[in-house]
């Protein structure tokens, strides 16, 4: 039952509607691939004052971030790089809330495969479609509106409450884990990842690996006289494909056991050689490999190397041996505590909205959550609008579940401030 400041928070949720998918449109509209974030920063940057909520900008180059034990390698300079931060009376001795969502998306190349320019945002039967229109950019949208729709309805926010819109959750998690070194931390968290309505209960771990195979270059005249590498990368191909079969046969905790093939191993990238006239030189490959909750970063990479290690040995070519890097994620998974007092808050609210229990979702991918329980320490859930295509082409979002989104996070924020849900400990 909805009391009356709950009625008015919804009502001025519906009024903000169109509000929120205006910042949608203007946040798909920055092409944020990595690298290239600050046109939606810039954008979440002019959102936030307009609303009159506060702004601060928090490093990835901050003093000792560069040893943290779980920051992700980089090949890239994190000098200058930041995310964006609205915090709320953090003075407050109260529980802590934090609202966290990535700015940053995935390349969509090629771009003459879409419909339209995926950074030029369009609707469709109840869709909006347009690069990081579902992953992440209306759960954001829906995130800030949420806390503007409970200010409008004149209900007080008297609690800490922290927005976090941050880079790099693509590709390594160190936009989530800066904010965390730097002290904007909290009680519980919840992100608005394109997952649905529904309570996310688990992630895998995830590694990215590299590999560079070196062959001998040669005139097409007698190729006999090289040794391609392209040709020589394809044959390790089977042999990812059994270390990701061999994964999917080891013990699992539960809940995974009742999945059928929850570790995926995908090679995303391949490149080499650089001339069609001559025996490639080199060939590169890059892929990413999921591992159960409970296996150790170490333990995974150690499997990798060690297949790529036993069919450099088994082709006994005299060819040396391939190089092995490992770069961006290397996350570990994790279960998330259901029986918290936020979780319990969540459902509660769901619930009261649509009338029925939320489901439980588990993953077979990763967020930030990682973050926020390895490094943090911090119990949180993914809640968030339903999205088609993500990392694909045409990605959609659909507006009627960003309206839940945003709605459900309204009632949540009114009611942690009403005391119904008591975290296990204060930041």
């Amino acid at each position: 039952m909805l009391d009356a400041a709950e009625q008015r928070i919804l009502a001025r949720c519906e009024e903000l509607m169109d509000t929120t998918l205006d910042l949608t449109r203007d946040l798909v509209r920055g092409y944020s691939v990595l690298g290239q974030e600050r046109g939606a920063l810039d954008t979440m940057e002019r959102w936030l004052e307009r609303l009159d909520l506060p702004a601060e900008r928090v490093g990835l180059d901050a003093p000792g971030f560069a040893d943290h034990p779980h920051r992700a390698p980089t090949e890239w300079s994190s000098e200058g790089r930041y995310n964006l931060v609205s915090r709320l009376n953090p003075q407050s001795d109260k529980p802590h809330l934090v609202l966290n969502g990535h700015l940053d998306v995935v390349p969509a190349e090629p771009t003459d495969m879409w419909t339209r320019p995926p950074w030029e945002p369009w609707e469709q039967d109840g869709w909006l479609y347009g690069r990081g229109a579902g992953d992440m950019k209306a759960g954001i949208a829906a995130m800030v509106m949420a806390v503007q729709a409970v200010r409008e309805a004149g209900v007080a926010i008297d609690f800490p409450l922290t927005l976090q819109t941050v880079i790099e959750e693509e590709c390594t998690g160190n936009g989530a884990l800066a904010c965390l070194h730097q002290g904007y931390s909290g009680d519980f968290v919840l992100i608005p990842e394109p997952f649905g309505a529904q309570i996310y209960s688990g992630q895998v771990g995830v590694l990215w690996f590299r590999m560079r195979l070196d062959g001998v270059p040669a005139h097409v005249l007698d190729t006999r006289a090289g040794r391609n590498a392209i040709e020589t990368l394809q044959g390790y191909l089977p042999a990812f494909k059994a270390l990701e079969e061999e994964i999917n046969t080891l013990p699992r905790p539960a809940p995974y056991e009742a999945l059928e093939h929850p570790f995926n191993l995908s090679i995303g990238k391949i490149e080499g050689g650089n001339w069609a006239s001559s025996v490639p030189a080199h060939a590169l490959l890059e892929g990413r490999v999921g591992f159960p909750p409970g296996m150790s970063a170490d333990e995974i990479m150690a499997r990798v190397r060690r297949v790529i290690a036993d069919h450099h040995q088994a082709m006994d070519d005299g060819s040396p041996a391939p190089r092995v890097e490992f770069h961006g994620f290397r996350s570990e998974g994790h279960l998330v505590d259901l029986e918290t007092p936020g979780i319990r808050l969540l459902s509660r609210c769901h619930e009261d909205l649509a009338g029925e229990p939320p489901a439980h979702y588990l993953s077979t991918c990763t967020t930030d959550l990682r973050a926020f329980h390895v490094a943090g320490g911090i119990n949180g859930t993914c809640y968030g609008p339903v999205a088609q295509r993500i990392h694909g082409v045409d990605e959609c979002v659909e507006i009627d579940s960003i309206r839940r989104v945003l709605t459900t996070y309204a009632l949540f924020i009114h009611r942690w401030a009403s005391g119904d849900a008591t975290p296990r400990s204060a930041s």
